[in-house]
């Protein structure tokens, strides 16, 4: 099957000789969640610009759907639904009208039955009268996804969509990513809450200084690049660590009363068992153990701190 969204050789070049984005190549297959990752500067806003048809590319292709967005601009961008950063809402406008604007704006055909479902699934339909002003900066963020999914796209881009909104509406907000998704919708989404990626996507991408540096399986990524710490709670404090643990990953924590031991989870062997033996041989005795996965924040922070 041919991905929904393909981004093949994309650069952008500013007037100023600046190059935001260097030969970007990337897949997005259809009903999949992919969050895109990358620290401030590092290029998410600027690709997802160019997909939606914002800005302009300096080479390369994209196409949504099979359609090119340069040479097909209308039908690739009446796929896509973009949820911006920025709280740009007709402030004097109610949110029915607003949310049916948008629609409009597309060549679609009235339909109040969608706008009311997409009211309803976010939350909005108590407020459908209410204008635009007198909502909150979550309710407002809510307005900017349903009219991104007013025209019924097939992609929908999130970028960065749960800033500033409290735990709450962020939950709620994620439960309709979920049945989006079910429904068939695809998801591109950047977000700074790097456990939302966690939580919600199906695969990883990483930008850094323009360049997208991994794009992989969030399982797999977390497998390949993952660490586990062991923890052992030592039944007495000890000064410092035997001898004979040179080829270990271990460290002794600062009042000595406990030991904790990094490795690799895709080895073949972890090396636990021997570490345990040898502690018992050295009169080491421990009273309680824990383990400990890494996250994908600190599997994040790794990567663009390498590329550095």
């Amino acid at each position: 099957m041919a991905p929904i969204l393909s981004v093949q050789n994309v650069s952008k070049t500013y007037a100023g000789g600046f190059q935001a984005l260097k030969n970007i190549d990337l897949s997005i297959d259809k009903g999949e969640i992919f969050a895109l990752l990358g620290p401030n500067g590092a290029g998410k806003t600027t690709l997802i610009s160019i997909i939606c048809g914002i800005a302009g590319l300096t080479e390369g292709s994209i196409s949504v759907g099979g359609h090119d967005i340069d040479r097909d601009f209308r039908a690739a961008r009446s796929m896509i639904g973009l949820v911006p950063q920025e709280l740009t809402t007709d402030a004097f406008e109610s949110v029915w009208a607003t949310v049916s604007f948008s629609r409009g704006l597309f060549g679609k055909k009235r339909n109040p039955a969608h706008i009311e479902k997409v009211l309803r699934d976010l939350s909005l339909w108590d407020k459908r009268d209410s204008k635009i002003m007198t909502l909150s900066g979550g309710m407002k963020r809510r307005v900017l996804i349903a009219k991104a999914l007013s025209h019924e796209p097939e992609v929908l881009f999130l970028d960065e969509p749960t800033a500033g909104v409290d735990v709450g509406l962020r939950r709620e907000m994620w439960e309709v990513v979920r049945k989006l998704r079910e429904s068939g919708v695809t998801i591109i989404l950047t977000t700074h809450y790097i456990e939302e990626a966690e939580m919600m996507a199906d695969r990883i991408g990483v930008i850094s200084r323009g360049e997208l540096i991994l794009v992989e399986d969030k399982a797999e990524l977390m497998r390949k690049l993952g660490h586990k710490e062991l923890t052992l709670h030592l039944q007495e404090p000890i000064q410092r660590l035997p001898d004979g643990l040179d080829d270990y990953d271990i460290t002794l924590a600062p009042d000595g009363e406990s030991l904790t031991y990094s490795y690799d989870t895709t080895a073949e062997r972890t090396g636990i068992a021997t570490l345990m033996s040898r502690l018992s041989d050295a009169g080491i005795r421990f009273r309680d153990l824990s383990t400990k996965q890494s996250t994908l924040e600190e599997i994040f922070v790794n990567l663009v701190r390498d590329e550095a």
